[in-house]
């Protein structure tokens, strides 16, 4: 790493009113860390991100690294949970302004796709993601920042059939979609030619929501729980 890319990463340590210089530095200092951790572990990976390099990076001695952090591990989740909340951010403003429950999902859907595109994205949470917090885990950390953004979106094209489903079932679409997106984000991530893979999971996901359009168009409702079809508000005789 150049010295013109550290002292991009390390940043100064700004007046704040209410907290004292020395809380001002400790916080400066992790996130110095946390800043250079995430442009290492991007580059080259976890495994070959040694803690030695994310200090000199981030100039601090390795005893300030454990102020903050148990060990290299603790410190990838911090990077983790940041870039997973910087996504769903991302697409929450995506969400933002739109009334249309369609014009909603598939800008979350865009804002996805794009996300997943991004190279810190790629490498840190798909890619390193699963084997550095193991797979629990990592769903935990997954679910706890993208999936309320699933959810919202899920709720807003129910609500345009008009169909009146409890919570429960509420929840079972949203975590059936979200399993999608996140096979969707694997595939887009891993392809030879992400953008065209992720013009390919919009036509398709785009084709699901049509499906979900037109139901919601023609009055159809959901049988009643257990029944397992969809039945027409009204019949002809």
């Amino acid at each position: 790493m150049s010295k013109s890319s550290v002292s991009k990463l390390v940043p100064k340590v700004p007046g704040v009113p209410g907290t004292s210089r020395r809380q001002q530095y400790s916080a400066s200092t992790k996130r110095a860390l946390v800043d250079v951790a995430e442009q290492l572990f991007t580059e080259h990976g976890y495994a070959a991100t040694s803690l030695d390099a994310i200090v000199a990076g981030a100039r601090v001695t390795k005893g300030a690294l454990y102020h903050h952090f148990s060990g290299k591990q603790a410190l990838f989740e911090a990077v983790f949970e940041r870039v997973e909340s910087d996504a769903a951010r991302a697409i929450q403003k995506a969400l933002k302004g739109h009334r249309d429950p369609w014009a909603k999902a598939t800008a979350g859907l865009r804002a996805f796709l794009a996300v997943v595109q991004e190279a810190r994205y790629r490498r840190i949470v798909i890619q390193e993601g699963p084997s550095v917090l193991g797979y629990e885990r990592f769903r935990e950390q997954e679910e706890r920042s993208t999936f309320a953004n699933v959810l919202e979106i899920v709720r807003s094209v129910l609500a345009a059939g008009k169909w009146d489903l409890d919570e429960d079932l509420q929840q079972t679409f949203a975590r059936i979609f979200f399993g999608a997106m996140s096979s969707a984000g694997e595939s887009v991530s891993g392809a030879d030619d992400p953008e065209q893979a992720a013009a390919n999971v919009e036509t398709a996901i785009g084709f699901i929501l049509a499906g979900f359009q037109a139901l919601a168009e023609s009055g159809v409702e959901l049988s009643s729980p257990g029944a397992g079809v969809l039945e027409p508000t009204t019949s002809g005789t």
